[in-house]
């Protein structure tokens, strides 16, 4: 499915005629860079934060002196000379150049294969690829047409590329299900969007390098990573990628380390630094689609009940409460957040996995993971922002969440960030807690408080599935509600389903056109035995 997120982008590193040079001013300035590291040397006023480095990763090393070099000179723009044509190419031909899979990185010499992408299309700032070999050795994978197949309207486009026309992106494939077939896991296309899914998924939210200025008047900006390193791997082991990024703001290096499985696993390290002041850094990113669901106030015509890739974002903050958080599709752009110090973990998930929800035979959303960020370094004090973008249409990715420190990153400025990242079916963990399964809400018509042109009603229903050993009766569970800019009247809670599920309803009456956030969550003897339900409505204008 073609979708929103693949926007053509400007960010790229520097001229190509400039890479022999650059690499060497790279390799001259690496000896000086370790010797600061290891405070042999003052700091300069680039390198003005204490970031965590890699010991004996020489190439790695390098990648991050290239960064750092990198964020000292004025940004520039590459695109391998790719020809306009093929810039300006439509969807359709550009999905008739095909990869020929017999000519995969390692094919049939390695666990794992990589195929890559065609430059031309929404892709106009390819990407620099280059193969590590155990011995350390470094080589560029050129680029050749015979690698592809130009099928009926892409033949006219067979002949416009050379040996640095550079790539797309690439995938990488690793026997998931059988020995007999090699699955695909991941993959890394367009700015710095990547995408993994786990054994029995499919691919629908993806995550990013880095988010700068999202939802801000003066528009994002978009990093893109610009080269990548693939380590070839030992065998039974996981595939480590090095990559660079780029952008007017920011110079990074990344490492990820994936782990492809049940459930997709990728180790991921950041190491940015500022070429100017950045307002906004959105780190750890995810990218989804919410068209409608459920909780949906106006039903959309169509046979399938609810359209989405995630369905919620969850939170465990440092205390070790749960925040569940329901996606919508506003009328208005809509920014959220949830402040925090060093949270445990934080995603954004697809918790409903029943095919009856869907009835979608084709995109199969069921089967789409959530992703679940477990971080490990630089997530001190911030938040957790979630951007719900209205769209009417399911190709749009309309749905952003990213982690905001507190402090802005100024020019000179380096941080380094650690996280693990994985795929998840419905949930991240098993809970000791009851958990929201279903938000539902509808027009009042109760007398006394019925919807009218003066004053909207709205029946909020939310049902909560109950862990095993929970045996607490009804009239032993306060419900705690609140609600900004709103008043709440019927609150009440029930056992329903065979007394399987706990059903919290409520009445909510806006107090203007404003949002009205709302918080729930279930209490007994002042200890929290639910996570909490915190949802934002919009009434209608």
């Amino acid at each position: 499915m073609l979708r929103s997120i693949l926007l053509k982008t400007n960010f790229t590193l520097t001229d190509s005629n400039k890479k022999k040079d650059n690499y060497s001013m790279v390799k001259a300035g690496l000896a000086f860079f370790v010797a600061w590291a290891l405070g042999g040397l003052p700091a300069i006023a680039q390198e003005t934060n204490n970031i965590k480095l890699p010991k004996n990763k020489p190439i790695l090393m390098s990648v991050i002196e290239q960064a750092r070099l990198s964020a000292t000179q004025d940004y520039q723009i590459d695109d391998h000379g790719l020809d306009e044509k093929l810039k300006n190419m439509d969807y359709q031909p550009y999905r008739s150049i095909r990869f020929n899979a017999e000519n995969a990185l390692w094919h049939d010499q390695n666990d794992y294969e990589v195929q890559f992408f065609h430059p031309g299309f929404l892709y106009d700032q390819p990407v620099t690829i280059h193969v590590v070999g155990y011995d350390n050795s470094e080589q560029q994978v050129n680029f050749d047409p015979a690698m592809f197949r130009y099928e009926q309207q892409a033949e006219q486009y067979k002949g416009l590329t050379n040996k640095d026309s550079g790539f797309a992106g690439f995938r990488l494939h690793y026997p998931l299900k059988s020995d007999e077939y090699k699955d695909e896991f991941a993959v890394f296309q367009g700015a710095s969007y990547f995408r993994l899914v786990g054994k029995n998924q499919v691919y629908g939210i993806s995550a990013r390098g880095l988010a700068i200025d999202t939802a801000l008047p003066k528009g994002e900006e978009f990093p893109t990573f610009t080269q990548f390193w693939l380590i070839k791997p030992r065998p039974g082991q996981p595939i480590t990628i090095y990559a660079r990024l780029e952008s007017p703001s920011v110079a990074g290096a990344y490492k990820f380390v994936l782990e492809p499985g049940k459930n997709t696993k990728a180790k991921v390290s950041a190491w940015l630094f500022a070429r100017t002041d950045i307002k906004k850094l959105g780190i750890a990113p995810f990218t989804s689609m919410f068209l409608y669901g459920e909780n949906t106030e106006q039903r959309h015509d169509d046979y399938r009940p609810e359209v989405h890739d995630s369905d919620g974002v969850l939170m465990l903050n440092h205390d070790g409460e749960q925040i569940w958080r329901p996606l919508t599709n506003p009328t208005r752009l809509q920014i959220t957040s949830l402040a925090d110090t060093n949270p445990k973990g934080f995603g954004m998930l697809q918790r409903d996995g029943d095919f009856d929800s869907y009835l979608d035979a084709e995109a199969n959303y069921h089967l789409r993971p959530g992703l679940w960020v477990t971080p490990k370094s630089g997530f001190e004090k911030g938040r957790l922002e979630v951007v719900e973008i209205p769209t009417d249409a399911e190709i749009h990715d309309n749905i952003v969440a990213y982690w905001v420190p507190e402090k802005p990153m100024l020019e000179g400025e380096s941080r380094h960030f650690a996280y693990t990242l994985r795929t998840v079916e419905q949930e991240p963990m098993h809970y000791d807690k009851a958990v929201v399964t279903r938000t539902r809400q509808g027009v009042s018509h109760l007398p006394g408080f019925e919807s009218s042109e003066e004053q909207t009603v709205r029946r909020f229903v939310v049902d909560f599935a109950l862990p095993s050993g929970f045996n607490l009766a009804v009239d032993d569970i306060n419900l705690i509600l609140e609600a900004n800019r709103g008043t709440v009247k019927q609150a009440r809670l029930l056992k329903v389903n065979n007394n399987k599920a706990l059903r919290a309803t409520f009445l909510l009456l806006p107090d203007s056109e404003e949002p009205v956030d709302m918080r729930l969550f279930l209490n007994h003897n002042e200890q929290k035995v639910s996570e909490v339900w915190n949802y934002v409505y919009q009434p209608k204008n």
